[in-house]
């Protein structure tokens, strides 16, 4: 293991920025952001900390780590009390460290169950890492048990991937309440970030009238204190790439596979202006602005 230096950073005053990406639908490009977003900052010269939080441990293989081999996995952090963080922090790439996880994952609901601070362990176990990295990307499972609420309670802020799709539309709603209701009662800091179009068809009409929707939805929370207040949907909207598809099965982000693909392009951009909302001092509806629009609607 690789450890990462403590130096000053654009981050240093306040910590680094802490993100879940999150939908209960699988199927929507969520590990797929979670990599590529995690690695782009990396390549921005930025130190990331990517978790790996689904038992299926997707995002440990997307970026060529066996969880079933490691010594340590996020499933030891939540579960043994004595299992050192350090041991679980794998450098994957240069400025990107991962906590991998293992099948063994799906068993720690039911053993964490009877747990009075079940909520919150993972929170407590990353405390002592937070102040080497800037950004922290956390992979959720597709659904809203023990471990999502462990990530939520961990994050500043919850992205979600999504489909310009229409009943991805109809699951945004719910989604997003749900949002409200953990920060009503697990963590008053969470708010929505935004909204990440994966597998975007930039000519399709349905896709362009589903993102008016979005757009319309969101903006109508502006100025009204929910956890969403404020949160848009990111762009530039990422293309549907054959290439984002093939990477994983080759344990490799899509800057090691396709660096110049549309794939890499737009999660490059997206990740560029994610650093700058953040350093600047706003929030990720600094990556929306209009003009970051273009590269994904003139592919």
């Amino acid at each position: 293991m690789s450890e990462p230096v403590t130096d000053n950073s654009p981050n240093a005053a306040r910590g680094p920025r802490r993100t879940a990406l999150l939908n209960q639908k699988g199927g929507v490009g969520k590990t797929t952001t979670s990599c590529n977003l995690a690695a782009a900052i990396g390549e921005e010269g930025r130190r990331v900390l990517a978790i790996d939080l689904d038992p299926q441990a997707h995002l440990s293989l997307h970026l060529g780590v066996d969880g079933e081999t490691v010594g340590t996995t996020v499933y030891d952090l939540l579960v043994d009390p004595a299992a050192d963080t350090e041991d679980a922090l794998v450098q994957v790439r240069e400025n990107l460290w991962l906590i991998p996880a293992s099948v063994d994952l799906a068993a720690a609901e039911s053993e964490l169950a009877a747990q009075p601070d079940r909520n919150d362990l993972l929170r407590r176990r990353l405390e002592p890492l937070l102040d080497r990295f800037d950004y922290v990307i956390l992979d959720c499972p597709p659904s809203l048990g023990l471990l999502t609420l462990n990530a939520l309670a961990a994050v500043d802020e919850v992205v979600v991937p999504m489909q310009a799709h229409f009943l991805a539309l109809q699951g945004v709603g719910k989604l997003l309440e749900t949002v409200r209701l953990v920060a009503a009662q697990v963590n008053p800091r969470l708010r929505v970030g935004g909204i990440a179009l994966c597998m975007h068809e930039t000519q399709s009409t349905h896709g362009k009238e589903v993102v008016a929707e979005l757009d319309s939805f969101l903006a109508e929370a502006d100025g009204s204190g929910l956890p969403w207040d404020g949160a848009t949907v990111l762009r530039p909207a990422i293309r549907r790439n054959i290439k984002l598809a093939e990477a994983p099965s080759f344990g490799q982000s899509i800057f090691d596979y396709a660096p110049w693909c549309p794939g890499a392009i737009d999660y490059r951009k997206l990740a560029q202006r994610f650093i700058a909302s953040w350093e600047a001092g706003t929030d990720a509806s600094a990556a929306a602005a209009p003009d970051a629009v273009r590269p994904a609607d003139e592919a």
